[in-house]
């Protein structure tokens, strides 16, 4: 496979440094520090209390699930996990961080040393090492109002248990911090932690990018990317800050450490602030959170929860037939992966990861909707699909009865039934209608004797309008060339 095209092969003499730090959004019921709902809610300030929001006299009580959540992402990432690990303050003042100060780790994160392993453009494997995985609380959500010149401030997600997971500088391109954060995205959400949806901002990434020279040791000017919430956008602002930064040198100017944003209308990166520098936040350690203590029987019993990882998934599903650009589609939503395996179970067929990479997937993107939604299940679609391959029904009445049984549910057999479509066998009533279409169609079986081979297929069609469809496509071809060639 050739290599892929980036941005940087415009610039054979430059190479790029990228790390990126995603903060995921964990699942528990509650917040990190106090009992408040730990859900997306449209009422702001509801899911709201003194301790979230900061107010006097008011202390900080660590939920256990977030410890055990951080673990099962450490193990499931090759980390080491910190025996004796504690939180800090970190100190900044903005409307949506009511304490004026994060409640984070510093020093002593609960994970660190790790890595991930991505598949290149290329089919080789490349391990993006993880510097440390450290627990957090939220901030709150500004809403800037332009037209009125007002601010608003939400709190519901102030509190919200966080996982911050920073590489080290290992990324080399856009196409490599693609693969990283997908590959990531998928470990989450099969761990089962994190919804994984961007949009709502639980799983959102900064980028760390800088440029050189290749032959240059001391690396570029940092340059960071913030929360950009999609993969695509990522991926092409990451290539589009590459370039600015590089052109930027070219022209004999200098990079400034700074944060920038993605304008996702104009496709380039806007200057937000100038990056702060640790000493900016003023650590220390939190003196109202004691220290965590973490047994071996603990991790252990982390260890024994844990799934199925996606690379293992993959190798598996490779292994049992699939090629490998069916199981990557497969691994990458662990509902999508599920189901084909449910229905493989029932019937096992080629047909099965055909009809749902085409159909299924073809569905749930048209109408907008997830598996907890689609009324055809595993079941069905494996019945489905006997009922093709037995004869029972051809490709046109299958497609009819998949799309009548995702809008209603039903049983495909008893689809069949009440939609008149099960497959005409009958070889004497078949070969009366071919018959029929030859006597019909002197213009046409001149032609085909002729040598025009096309006109095979206006017999075909003549067959199977005469069938309504329903007429078995093998038996009507046989028949077709038998009487064709007399």
């Amino acid at each position: 496979m050739s290599k892929p095209t980036t941005i940087l092969d415009h610039y054979p003499t430059y190479e790029a440094t990228i790390g990126i730090e995603i903060h995921v959004q964990l699942t528990t019921k509650t917040k990190i520090f106090c009992s408040c709902a730990n859900e997306v809610t449209k009422e702001p300030n509801t899911n709201i209390c003194n301790v979230c929001t900061g107010q006097p006299g008011s202390l900080p009580v660590l939920n256990k699930q977030v410890l055990d959540y951080a673990i099962l992402v450490g193990l499931a990432t090759n980390c080491s996990i910190t025996k004796t690990s504690n939180f800090a303050r970190k100190h900044y003042f903005y409307p949506d961080l009511p304490k004026n100060y994060q409640i984070t780790q510093s020093d002593l994160p609960i994970c660190t040393n790790g890595h991930v392993t991505i598949k290149l453009e290329d089919g080789s494997s490349k391990k993006i090492r993880i510097n440390r995985i450290h627990m957090e609380e939220d901030a709150g959500k500004n809403t800037h109002v332009a037209n009125s010149n007002e601010s608003f401030v939400d709190f519901n997600r102030t509190g919200t248990p966080l996982l911050e997971i920073v590489t080290e500088p290992d990324i080399a391109n856009a196409h490599e911090a693609r693969a990283y954060l997908r590959q990531l995205h998928a470990i989450v959400r099969y761990l089962n932690v994190c919804t994984g949806n961007m949009e709502e901002g639980a799983f959102r990434g900064d980028t760390n990018i800088s440029v050189k020279k290749r032959d240059v040791t001391k690396l570029g000017t940092k340059v960071e990317l913030k929360n950009i919430n999609s993969f695509k956008y990522i991926s092409d602002a990451v290539e589009y800050e590459i370039e600015r930064q590089i052109e930027l040198v070219e022209g004999g100017g200098k990079v400034r450490q700074e944060t920038r944003l993605w304008d996702t209308k104009n496709k380039k990166t806007l200057v937000m602030r100038s990056k702060e520098e640790a000493a900016d936040y003023r650590y220390f350690y939190e003196p109202d959170l004691p220290m965590i203590e973490i047994t071996d029987e603990w991790i252990e019993r982390i260890r024994q929860q844990m799934p199925e990882l996606p690379n293992q998934k993959f190798d598996r599903l490779v292994a049992s037939g699939l090629t490998p650009y069916e199981a990557d589609i497969l691994v990458e939503d662990n509902d999508l992966a599920n189901y084909y395996e449910k229905t493989a179970q029932l019937h096992q067929s080629k047909q099965v990861i055909n009809w749902i990479l085409r159909d299924v997937m073809g569905y749930l993107k048209e109408h907008k909707i997830g598996f907890h939604e689609f009324k055809i299940s595993p079941a069905m679609l494996a019945e489905l699909i006997k009922m093709l391959e037995t004869g029972a029904i051809n490709n046109r009445a299958a497609q009819e009865i998949f799309v009548a049984a995702a809008e209603r549910g039903t049983s495909p057999a008893v689809l069949m039934k009440e939609l008149g479509l099960e497959q005409v066998d009958n070889s004497a009533e078949l070969e009366a209608i071919i018959k029929e279409i030859v006597a019909a169609s002197p213009t046409q079986v001149a032609e085909y004797k002729s040598g025009k081979d096309k006109i095979f297929g206006f017999f075909v069609g003549q067959a199977m309008q005469k069938t309504k469809g329903k007429g078995n496509p093998k038996i009507i071809q046989d028949l077709l060339k038998k009487y064709l060639s007399e």
